[in-house]
């Protein structure tokens, strides 16, 4: 690691290479660790909400008077900024619209830079990031490797300026690396706000029942326990969405992150059954059927995600409304494949300021997100807020701030009772 953590200790884990364990006793919601990003950027979407340095969200933040994009809290925030952001100003002037590298691309450029400036001060954070995080570069598919170039290629272009780029090998690793351990910060409902590398957090291995839990307080990120932990325990993170099936969890760590899961619920696959849950008929569903309506479920999931750029919002609520309707003579409402495209519906309500469409499709998800994540689970909570927040939208209080408490009561464990999202949700709770 690259500093002493009280109360955790690092070790070879079998099979799994290196983790972390405790060494003393935590309780849930006790923060086991806290740890600065090595590297982080803002994503580009976000520029103008959040300060580029501090990631404060707030008004009347000031612009960079130079190339008149990014913004910051005050001078002091823009001063600690300047060594990442001088890599981009210049060039977002220089380039105009057609200024378009990648998130990763910027985070990369940020982390060669970093590398530049601590390299005499600082060898050993160099070693913890470029020999000791796994890149499995061996492993990477055809389509990923494309995007690597793709990459690497934008990285040429946009940041030449200031950075002298390390050999076409490297920078394969370096970028392979960064896909396989980078974190997306996310705010309280789960909205991407950008990318960082924590090489400490990067040695917390993978479970899908995990002992902890990541959450962001600016940049940093925290490290809470979301069960009682014993001396000996590992520190176990959940790198995917839980809510899925035994195989679908596995597919998607193999494809990110090269390794299956060996945990006790993807042993048992105790919760598989409730998450495929059918529909009750007086005629039972073959086995057949509901294999065939999973994998077009799959399908229609892929084809979504394709066709989330080119067709416009009634387009993709059309499609929500179809697969529904197509899976739901199968499906119970309870199945995941009918809550992902109930969630997907309720995102493009959001976007069509449809309050009404979000709240009917909210209420459904999150009568079963209950049930079917585990406690103190972010995907919760984030549904009890954004539903919450939609009420006191629509002045409906009283169950507006019911939704609020109990979001809050997920987040005083995850986020720690004094994190600024609880400060500002204590404030909306009492605005009425």
């Amino acid at each position: 690691m690259t500093g002493s953590i009280a109360g955790i200790e690092r070790f070879d884990s079998p099979g799994k290479g290196r983790g972390l364990r405790v060494t003393k006793p935590f309780k849930t919601g006790e923060l086991l660790f806290s740890t600065p990003a090595h590297s982080y950027v803002l994503s580009l979407k976000e520029r103008g909400c959040y300060c580029e340095f501090c990631f404060t969200r707030k008004e009347g933040l000031a612009r960079c008077g130079k190339c008149k994009k990014a913004f910051y809290c005050n001078a002091k925030c823009q001063k600690g900024d300047w060594a990442m952001h001088k890599l981009e100003c210049s060039a977002l002037t220089a380039f105009g619209e057609n200024w378009c590298p990648s998130e990763i691309s910027r985070l990369v450029a940020r982390i060669l830079a970093k590398k530049k400036m601590q390299k005499e001060r600082c060898a050993s954070e160099k070693m913890l990031l470029i020999e000791e995080i796994q890149s499995h570069e061996e492993d990477v598919d055809n389509e990923k490797r494309e995007m690597n170039e793709s990459d690497i290629a934008g990285l040429h272009r946009f940041f030449t300026k200031h950075l002298e780029l390390p050999n076409h090998k490297d920078l394969v690793t370096l970028f392979s690396q960064v896909s396989c351990n980078g974190f997306t910060i996310e705010d309280d409902e789960l909205s991407h706000m950008g990318t960082a590398v924590y090489p400490d957090v990067a040695l917390i291995n993978h479970s899908c029942l995990p002992s902890v839990i990541v959450t962001y307080n600016g940049t940093s990120a925290e490290i809470r326990a979301v069960k009682n932990m014993q001396p000996g325990d590992e520190v176990l993170i959940s790198y995917i969405d839980l809510l899925y099936p035994t195989d679908d969890r596995n597919n998607r760590l193999r494809e990110s992150y090269y390794f299956s899961c060996d945990c006790q619920e993807c042993k048992t696959k105790s919760k598989d059954k409730a998450k495929l849950k059918a529909r009750k008929r007086s005629d039972p569903i073959e086995p057949e059927v509901i294999s065939s309506m999973v994998r077009y479920a799959r399908k229609t999931i892929r084809e979504f995600r394709a066709f989330k750029q080119i067709k416009t919002p009634s387009e993709l609520l059309e499609m929500c409304e179809q697969s529904l309707d197509e899976m739901g003579a199968v499906f119970d409402d309870a199945n995941v494949y009918m809550l992902h495209m109930m969630y997907q519906a309720m995102g493009v309500c959001l976007y069509m300021e449809d309050p009404e469409g979000a709240i009917r499709y909210g209420e459904k998800i999150l009568k079963h997100y209950c049930k079917l994540y585990p406690p103190y689970s972010l995907n919760v909570s984030s549904m009890y807020l954004k539903l919450g927040r939609l009420y006191m939208g629509m002045e409906r209080y009283s169950v507006g701030v019911t939704a609020l408490k109990k979001a809050m009561a997920i987040m005083e464990v995850a986020h720690g009772k004094n994190h600024s999202y609880l400060t500002e949700l204590r404030k909306e709770i009492t605005k009425k």
